[in-house]
């Protein structure tokens, strides 16, 4: 996929959804994944025209894992001009040495959010990019319906009271597969998760019961992402600019 493709899809998610206003200075969290460098690339290149002024920061939380190596999302950084910061932290080892956890994606989750706002705040940033994109949209509202028993998923944009940041997800009209695409074309650095909990979770039964499903029957992630835009769903309406 061509770098101007991904920038088309971005813009129009940002602009259905009202994601960026004047001034905003926007933190990306960087995992290394191919999600979230496609999000660096396509923010990057982004401010340069968009008619809304904006400025972003790349920000990895490292979790303490020895076998990280950010040298090259580091260089890529650099070579798009984007202030890089890397949060050092100890997460890995209070998760899988000193509480030895069972089930260690949720405390995770939560310790990495904690870490990146921290960040996020004291870098002076009111917003933080994360990379979600359509599959993420779709397998968030099937792992709802299966285990909570609810039709629910993440919105587009999400004010976060108690850290005063609003959360904004440029990726959702991007397919994984499109991703993959772009991050092959184009050589993105990628960096493979050195967690090793990766790929063993409820999300990855989700994401390959639902290949599966799309797979039988082509285009079905398409349909359950505009069924999703379509339903009452809070903060799933296009912003209406005559709405204010």
């Amino acid at each position: 996929m061509k770098l101007q493709q991904v920038l088309s899809r971005v813009r129009r998610a940002i602009d259905d959804y009202h994601m960026i206003e004047d001034g905003d200075h926007i933190a990306i969290g960087i995992s290394g994944g191919k999600d979230s460098l496609t999000l660096l690339h396509a923010m990057s290149r982004l401010r340069r025209f968009y008619p809304i002024p904006f400025e972003i920061e790349a920000i990895t939380v490292d979790l303490g894992f020895q076998n990280l190596d950010l040298e090259e999302v580091d260089r890529l950084c650099q070579e798009l001009g984007v202030r890089y910061t890397v949060v050092k932290t100890d997460i890995a080892k209070i998760i899988f040495e000193d509480r030895k956890e069972d089930n260690p994606c949720s405390l995770c989750a939560k310790m990495r959010k904690g870490a990146l706002n921290d960040a996020i705040k004291s870098l002076g940033c009111n917003k933080v990019a994360y990379a979600h994109h359509m599959d993420d949209v779709v397998e968030t509202m099937l792992l709802s319906l299966i285990y909570e028993g609810r039709f629910h998923t993440f919105q587009p944009v999400t004010y976060l009271d108690r850290t005063q940041l609003s959360v904004i997800r440029p990726l959702i009209y991007m397919r994984e597969a499109e991703i993959i695409g772009f991050v092959h074309e184009n050589h993105v650095p990628v960096v493979k998760s050195p967690c090793p909990a990766d790929g063993y979770t409820k999300r990855e039964y989700v994401k390959q019961l639902l290949k599966q499903v799309n797979l039988d029957n082509p285009g079905v992630k398409e349909r359950m992402f505009t069924a999703i835009q379509n339903s009452n769903m809070k903060g799933w309406s296009i912003y209406d600019g005559d709405k204010g």
